[in-house]
């Protein structure tokens, strides 16, 4: 039998809340288990309800979302948390992911991002919504003469973010910087970094160069 996710939603507007909520309750296991309309108190109710995941809206009264992310850090994460915001500077979301956050979305994308984020931040894995992902990808390999500016056919098993890190393993990035160029939690590139060897049958980082260089996602 499979476990509830349960969801405690953040957010001033209420008619957000409302809309989050009826898109969140149409997944068979997901449990909206409480809401909050300003920041003083989200600490609390998510410790009292045992949310699995906290829906954050960046922009909220009384405490921000960076403040009640900086509560939790503080006092120990009692759940997971996904950032909605209206802001794609990526100085701003790299402060927030090295404060303990899971996922972060744009508020633009959010209605057709938001139900594979809770169900990716409650598995333990991290999650950007397609726009965020890709601007910070790009961030990560500007200027590098190395890098094939066109998407080439790859795997087809592979995802979006395999194809990133396969490409920034055969730029030789070590784990530590694709972790801090990504944003992401060094287990989570070692993880994607098993998964990869996996799909491609590589035994070793040479496969995947190799895979890099063969399918044109580097210029040799």
């Amino acid at each position: 039998m499979t476990k509830n996710i349960r969801i405690h939603l953040a957010d001033d507007h209420q008619i957000i809340l409302h809309g989050i909520q009826t898109l969140l309750q149409t997944i068979p296991n997901f449990e909206v288990v409480g809401s909050s309309l300003n920041g003083t108190t989200i600490y609390d109710d998510v410790s009292k309800n045992q949310a699995d995941v906290l829906v954050l809206d960046i922009s909220m009264p009384e405490k921000d979302g960076i403040e009640v992310v900086k509560e939790f850090a503080e006092k120990g994460f009692p759940c997971k948390v996904i950032i909605l915001s209206s802001y794609d500077d990526l100085k701003l979301i790299k402060e927030i992911m090295d404060l303990g956050v899971s996922g972060y979305l744009t508020k633009q994308c959010a209605g057709d991002n938001i139900i594979q984020a809770v169900q990716a931040v409650a598995n333990g894995e991290e999650y950007f919504c397609e726009s965020i992902r890709e601007k910070i990808f790009s961030n990560a390999t500007k200027n590098n003469p190395k890098l094939n500016t066109y998407k080439p056919n790859v795997n087809p098993l592979l995802t979006e973010r395999e194809i990133e890190i396969i490409i920034l393993i055969a730029l030789e990035y070590s784990g530590k910087e694709i972790s801090e160029q990504l944003f992401i939690s060094i287990n989570t590139v070692e993880t994607h970094r098993k998964n990869i060897m996996k799909k491609l049958k590589a035994k070793n980082t040479i496969g995947i160069v190799k895979y890099a260089m063969n399918n044109h996602l580097i210029i040799s």
